[in-house]
């Protein structure tokens, strides 16, 4: 097994449509060590649960892994069948959907599904399963365990049900966590509690997230390092605080100046980015982010920027951060 518990590298995903052909995911890297929380942000259509996606071998018809390798827990996932996935999903990687209420049966009660889970990837009989079950309920703060594992899921309210979900994607102790937008159905307040009580479960179970959000201060207090993701690409990736105090790609600019502040003086205005997101059917030659960028010059409509390093494991991709450093360069010639 590799130093990572998540390597993707140079991923290539396409979605072949009646329309054309959708370039999904170009070139994405990612790498993630075990116990680490790694945020994906980026707007609706950017390519994030794609990725986690993929790596689960959940890839919709009729989208097709074009290049690339994903290991994830030493498994190389692009060359596992179907059956052999299988496996390795519940137990090892496991899933919280967007939206409770589709992802949870409306006909079986919520004790039935947790169960259902537990006996297929352990080999508890029923009543270990529903001794499981309760301990679940009460690891995810549920209260009356004993009660709700005989409720049905519409009987229960959004923040209950996201910690159903929550406990069925724990049942197995996984590896890794992929929470995809957990809380984008739910209120503030339960929002902050869901986000606690991932991170309480992660230190318990010391397990890896993956927070696929369009939020970048649900991220702030969570994650350890954050990838910006732009039409099919990380454009930016880093430490969180490198991402938040000295980010580089004119997206993650933009990103954080439409975020609502505390600090800021009383009737200041968000700055919202101009524009709409590119069309993945036809995207453009350069940055895709070029078109709605303010400082964009005549380079980055033409042709993609190159991976500029900067402190430890950040990187941007953006044609301003290279011409920075070449006047810099020029500057101490």
């Amino acid at each position: 097994m590799g130093k990572y518990l998540v390597d993707i590298k140079n991923e290539r995903l396409s979605f072949f449509t009646p329309a054309g052909e959708v370039k999904a995911l170009n070139d994405v890297t990612i790498h993630l060590e075990e116990g680490e929380v790694l945020g994906i942000v980026g707007e609706s259509g950017s390519g994030k649960s794609v990725t986690a996606y993929s790596l689960m071998g959940l890839t919709a018809h009729p989208g097709k892994l074009l290049g690339g390798t994903l290991e994830f827990n030493g498994h190389h996932v692009e060359n596992m069948t179907e059956k052999e996935m299988r496996k390795i999903r519940g137990n090892e990687i496991s899933i919280i959907f967007q939206d409770p209420m589709t992802s949870l049966n409306p006909v079986y009660t919520v004790g039935n599904q947790i169960e259902e889970v537990i006996r297929l990837h352990t080999d508890k009989n029923k009543a270990e399963a529903k001794a499981r079950a309760k301990e679940l309920l009460e690891l995810v703060g549920i209260n009356e365990p004993e009660k709700r594992l005989k409720q049905y899921p519409h009987e229960l309210s959004g923040g209950m049900r996201q910690r159903i979900m929550i406990a069925i994607a724990l049942a197995c102790e996984p590896k890794l966590l992929i929470a995809d937008e957990p809380t984008t159905a739910l209120d503030v307040t339960i929002q902050a509690q869901i986000l606690e009580l991932m991170m309480e479960l992660k230190e318990k179970l010391g397990m890896a997230i993956i927070m696929i959000t369009h939020d970048l201060g649900v991220v702030a207090s969570m994650c350890d390092k954050i990838a910006v993701m732009y039409a099919g690409r990380i454009v930016e990736y880093g430490e969180t605080d490198d991402i938040f105090y000295n980010p580089q790609h004119m997206y993650t600019k933009g990103l954080i100046r439409s975020m609502p502040r505390l600090d800021t003086t009383e009737h200041e205005k968000l700055v919202p980015i101009e524009g709409t997101p590119v069309d993945m059917l036809n995207p453009p030659a350069g940055c895709p982010f070029a078109p709605r960028c303010d400082a964009a010059m005549k380079i980055c409509l033409n042709q993609m920027p190159p991976q500029t390093d900067l402190e430890g494991c950040h990187y941007t991709k953006c044609w301003m951060i290279q011409k920075e450093q070449f006047e810099a360069q020029k500057g101490e010639a």
